[in-house]
């Protein structure tokens, strides 16, 4: 049976392939009341999930050497959640206090903050709930005795045809477990526009729909599927009417992006000889050669929060200045042309 699921485009383009379902672990987990005398015993196993999961991090960042840069600094931004008093010292205050389980304690403060960062204006910074949430499932993996769980089922299909996940959530180490395949397009329940997961396809160039809210659910492994990045739409099925429409659109989309890259060194100007510049947005220097291989004049936003989370530690004055002396020095800038840099406030 055909039908169309509506979420949120987040990158653009158009794939057509079969579903590869991703399992995502529950976090409804039990409730048990310890005796005092298991209070230490169940503290220092938290401890040690904890230990293990940040351990396996870092490990995955050392092995993503050519992973996009976004990828990294998520990592870093999942292992400095696990360094958080908030989420590395309170859990053990709960287990204390209230006799309980790791598991429940540190999903009772894991809703404390999502409940936190719901407040929060800024739409960036409303999404991170969701590295919250990732973060923690994988503590509980890790407590439950079964992490490292591979995530994906693979389809019954021809190994020719290009794959999409499909997936409640994408975290960073999902990407990596997966980074040596070529996927054509991601698919979720969840996410915005800000979320790591449309970054990520963004700077991969992959086509994304995501808060979808029960995709996961919907759509079967192995299920022939559509993916609409620019419209936000999932067609699960179509005819061959559809599938023919849709391919010929994407092999429009793929001419049109064929004759872009023939412009890149023309001028950029209205049709009455005004110049415009374009400029393009970097999270980090290493992105100046991207910057100008696409022919940019420019940088129009540097995300200079990368320069804090693609690390383990803080960078000094020192090194934030040598950061940006190397974006405004990036060899290459046309003639004249210097990045006026606007960081990210």
């Amino acid at each position: 049976m055909s039908f169309t699921l509506h979420g949120l485009g987040v990158s653009g383009g158009i794939a057509i392939g079969r579903a590869m379902l991703m399992s995502h672990a529950t976090l409804e987990v039990s409730h048990l009341t310890l005796a005092s005398r298991m209070i230490d015993k169940e503290i220092e196993r938290f401890d040690a999930a904890i230990k293990a999961v940040k351990e396996e991090l870092i490990l995955m960042k050392e092995s993503t050497e050519h992973a996009p840069a976004e990828l990294n600094a998520f990592i870093d931004i999942h292992t400095m959640f696990l360094e958080d008093p908030e989420l590395a010292e309170k859990p053990r205050d709960i287990i204390r206090e209230r006799r309980c389980n790791a598991e429940w304690a540190l999903v009772q403060q894991m809703e404390h903050l999502v409940d936190q960062f719901e407040q929060f204006d800024d739409l960036y910074l409303r999404e991170r709930k969701f590295d919250v949430v990732q973060v923690v499932e994988r503590v509980v993996k890790e407590l439950l005795g079964h992490p490292r769980r591979s995530g994906l089922k693979a389809p019954k299909s021809s190994k020719e045809e290009a794959l999409i996940v499909v997936a409640h959530d994408l975290s960073p180490a999902d990407t990596i477990a997966f980074k040596d395949h070529r996927f054509a397009a991601f698919i979720t329940d969840v996410g915005g526009a800000t979320s790591h997961t449309a970054i990520l396809a963004r700077s991969m160039a992959i086509p994304a729909v995501l808060g979808l809210e029960n995709a996961r659910g919907l759509i079967r492994d192995g299920e022939k599927l559509i993916v609409d990045g620019l419209r936000g739409v999932i067609i699960i099925n179509p005819d061959q009417r559809v599938l023919d429409e849709y391919q010929l659109r994407k092999e429009q989309i793929e001419l049109e992006k064929t004759k872009l890259k023939r412009l890149k060194t023309a001028k950029s100007e209205t049709i009455d000889g005004i110049p415009v510049q374009l400029f393009a947005n970097i999270e980090l220097p290493n992105d100046v050669p991207v910057a100008l291989e696409s022919g940019a004049e420019g940088v129009g936003l540097f995300r200079t929060e990368f320069l804090f989370l693609d690390r383990g530690d803080m960078p000094d004055e020192r090194e934030q200045y040598e950061a940006y002396k190397k974006v405004v020095k990036g060899h290459g800038w046309p003639s004249g042309h210097h990045p006026h840099l606007r960081p990210r406030q």
